[in-house]
């Protein structure tokens, strides 16, 4: 079952984002098909992403933010309901 899965999961990267894994001895080789065409030639640089630090910032602060905000009150809602309370044992001694 699992040498299934694993035989299924090279194949569909290797034709779908065209990265596939070569295991030889103990070394595993990594290639990659999408730096040249079918007639051979080089393909031309990816565009580069502009503003691609801002928008991954504008997109993961948000997130990060909601994040807290549920744990924060999760961890209340806990407490409140006597599941889980912190112990006030004083250890700094």
């Amino acid at each position: 079952m699992a040498s299934t899965v694993s035989r299924f999961s090279r194949f569909f990267l290797k034709k779908n984002s065209g990265f596939g894994a070569h295991r030889s001895g103990g070394t595993t080789t990594i290639m990659v098909s999408n730096i040249s065409s079918t007639s051979g030639g080089i393909l031309p640089k990816p565009e580069k992403v502009p503003f691609g630090l801002i928008r991954m910032t504008a997109v993961v602060l948000p997130f990060l933010y909601v994040g807290t905000l549920i744990s924060k009150n999760f961890a209340a809602l806990l407490e409140e309901h006597d599941i889980f309370v912190p112990s006030d044992d004083d250890d700094d001694d």
